[in-house]
């Protein structure tokens, strides 16, 4: 499989904003695109990024974007780096995007970390165990009943991270790290039973040292 850029997996659904953009404006976008940061740009040039946290700081709706100190200045990777990076990025920073930056400091896009999880699911690589990804809506989630799916296939899941869907408010995504690597029969029962499964992966395949530091590194930040 030819290793994936980060032009490949850009998200073309979040949009950035402007500096003359308003706080107000900002806070509206953060809401409406179910994220907790957004892209800032000056002239097509990447500033940072604008956060809920950020926005907590000023009282006036109408503040000017540009009027306010932005973080993650340097928090961004080029279009020809690998994915694998975008990961690495967003698990230092504690980002949901990371933005694509190229050598004129031009803005291109987002990669979002669950679209760098999925592609990190086409991927083979280290480590012991195996890693399934699912959405669902949030009413159909209880990991009880997707526990006894799983005990029912001899594995048992060792953690489980929920958090939301980026794109539907509605439905979850649930991130389970299994004691198995053969994870075929697994996720062919939680399909069976309408569950969607939108990344997969295990440590079946033999991995260098970088691919085994970053499948590390993967398995902390679900742990979190």
């Amino acid at each position: 499989m030819p290793a994936l850029l980060a032009e490949d997996l850009l998200n073309e659904m979040i949009p950035p904003l402007k500096g003359t953009d308003s706080a107000g404006k900002a806070a509206r976008w953060l809401d409406e695109f179910h994220v907790a940061q957004l892209p800032v740009l000056d002239n097509r040039h990447y500033r940072g990024l604008v956060t809920e946290a950020d926005l907590a700081d000023f009282d006036d709706p109408e503040t000017p974007l540009s009027e306010m100190p932005l973080g993650y200045a340097d928090a961004f990777v080029r279009p020809d780096q690998h994915f694998y990076r975008v990961m690495e990025l967003a698990i230092e920073n504690k980002i949901q995007l990371v933005p694509v930056v190229d050598e004129h400091q031009e803005y291109a896009g987002v990669v979002t970390i669950a679209d760098a999880l999925a592609a990190f699911g086409q991927q083979p690589a280290g480590g012991q165990g195996g890693i399934i990804v699912l959405t669902m809506e949030e009413r159909d989630y209880s990991l009880t009943q997707i526990s006894r799916y799983v005990e029912e296939n001899n594995a048992k899941i060792m953690s489980a991270l929920v958090a939301q869907d980026e794109v539907d408010p509605h439905r979850i995504r649930l991130t389970l790290k299994l004691n198995t690597d053969n994870l075929t029969r697994i996720t062919a029962t939680l399909e069976r039973f309408g569950y969607v499964v939108t990344a997969q992966f295990s440590g079946t395949a033999v991995a260098n040292d970088d691919e085994q530091e970053r499948y590390d590194a993967l398995l902390r930040y679900l742990s979190v």
